[in-house]
């Protein structure tokens, strides 16, 4: 029986390995758009309901002026590449929530929010469209779904490790189940939650330099963060890279996404 189940999951894990367009990177995913983005689009109307967008209507059609500027760039990069088909199913949305949290994300789909919160540093639209870049390259190279695939393996991964003790005592089939618990997200889940940021970081730059906005800008977002921000977690035990990585990485890929956007005609000074 578990040999059938070994056999099963390595078959799934080949048959689920999938690439990101921007980057070339593999990764898990074995849940579709069709699948995801319903349910991502459900999800959305409820927090919006919950969470009432900004009365500032100035405030609000910007974030919306810098989402759709954003949403061209993608749109113009993927059909340079050939890549419409993987847009399909998108639905663009913009919103600004009145919540003093300095947050924003983009839901598998496209859905957008923006918390008034963070314009206390995003204060210009090039550091507005970084942080919405990132979030849209989030949607866009399916971190949502790898994340749940991930998950999907690890609790697979937990049942063979059950499986795999099943005659030893009580004790040692804790210790394992214990083992395996921080292994496999110190040493899978945590890594690939930085992997993403980093991947997003760069996806971003390429998209906000396409849009016409600088993506210097990014660097500067993360340096505001950084002086606000308290002490951070050792980097093993993060979801996200430092502060200071982050900003190398971002100072590093700046010149490349001004290039890459040098060729759909924006020149940067």
């Amino acid at each position: 029986m578990k040999r059938f189940i070994y056999i099963g999951l390595i078959a799934l894990f080949i048959i689920s390995c999938k690439t990101v367009s921007f980057t070339g990177r593999k990764q898990l995913n074995f849940i579709s758009n069709s699948q995801l983005f319903p349910a991502s689009f459900a999800q959305y109307d409820a927090f919006l309901k919950e969470h009432p967008v900004s009365h500032d209507e100035t405030q609000t059609e910007r974030i919306a002026r810098i989402g759709q500027r954003l949403v061209k760039a993608v749109e113009l990069y993927y059909k340079s590449k050939g890549w419409e088909d993987q847009l399909q199913g998108y639905k663009w949305e913009f919103n600004l929530v009145s919540d003093s949290v300095m947050n924003a994300f983009c839901m598998p789909g496209g859905k957008v929010v923006y918390f008034e919160g963070l314009l206390k540093v995003t204060e210009t639209d090039d550091e507005i469209a970084a942080v919405m870049g990132h979030e849209i390259a989030h949607a866009l190279a399916n971190h949502g779904a790898e994340r749940m695939s991930q998950m999907y393996a690890q609790n697979a991964g937990a049942i063979l490790t059950l499986l795999a003790t099943a005659n030893a005592s009580p004790e040692d089939r804790q210790k394992w189940m214990a083992i395996y618990g921080y292994g496999s997200t110190l040493g899978v889940i945590l890594p690939y939650s930085r992997k993403h940021e980093a991947e997003a970081d760069k996806i971003g730059q390429i998209l906000m330099a396409i849009a016409g906005y600088n993506p210097d800008a990014a660097v500067n977002v993360w340096i505001k963060m950084s002086r606000m921000a308290g002490q951070q977690p050792p980097e093993f035990m993060s979801t996200h890279p430092s502060h200071q990585k982050r900003i190398e990485n971002l100072k590093k890929w700046a010149p490349e996404a001004k290039k890459i956007a040098r060729k759909y005609g924006v020149i940067f000074q």
